[in-house]
């Protein structure tokens, strides 16, 4: 692994299941996540992703590449354009920094209507899946 490496893409298919449980999951229980009338009602033509969703996405692309021996330090992201059901969002991500076992990654995540997420991962590497 060395600065410049790019991760594979993730496609993330956004659904309006997911959208929910990821609310519900994180005890998120504004109404913007889960019920479409009142989302419109506050200017949305529908309900929308959480920040900690998204967040906890971009952790799972992060431990999928590095793999199970993968810990993150510290993840820090942006909202942009919000996550919509019916929409895909992108991930991807490149190697900015390597000292030793830590890598910091810089993460984009793009859907329909724009960059929903940007951000950085700082993520220790298991010694087994040093490449």
């Amino acid at each position: 692994m060395r600065a410049g490496d790019e991760l594979p893409p993730l496609e993330i298919p956004v659904t309006r299941t997911s959208i929910v449980a990821g609310a519900v999951a994180s005890r998120d229980y504004q109404d913007v996540h889960h019920d479409p009338e009142a989302a419109r009602q506050k200017g949305s033509p529908d309900i929308f992703m959480n920040i900690l969703t998204t967040n906890g996405l971009v952790g799972r692309y992060i431990t999928d590449h590095f793999g199970p021996m993968a810990v993150l330090r510290k993840v820090a992201i942006r909202l942009g354009a919000p996550n919509h059901p019916g929409d895909t969002m992108v991930l991807r991500g490149t190697v900015e920094e390597v000292d030793g076992d830590t890598a910091v990654v810089r993460v984009a995540g793009d859907n329909g209507i724009g960059r929903h997420v940007t951000g950085t991962v700082t993520v220790i590497i298991g010694e087994a899946d040093a490449e």
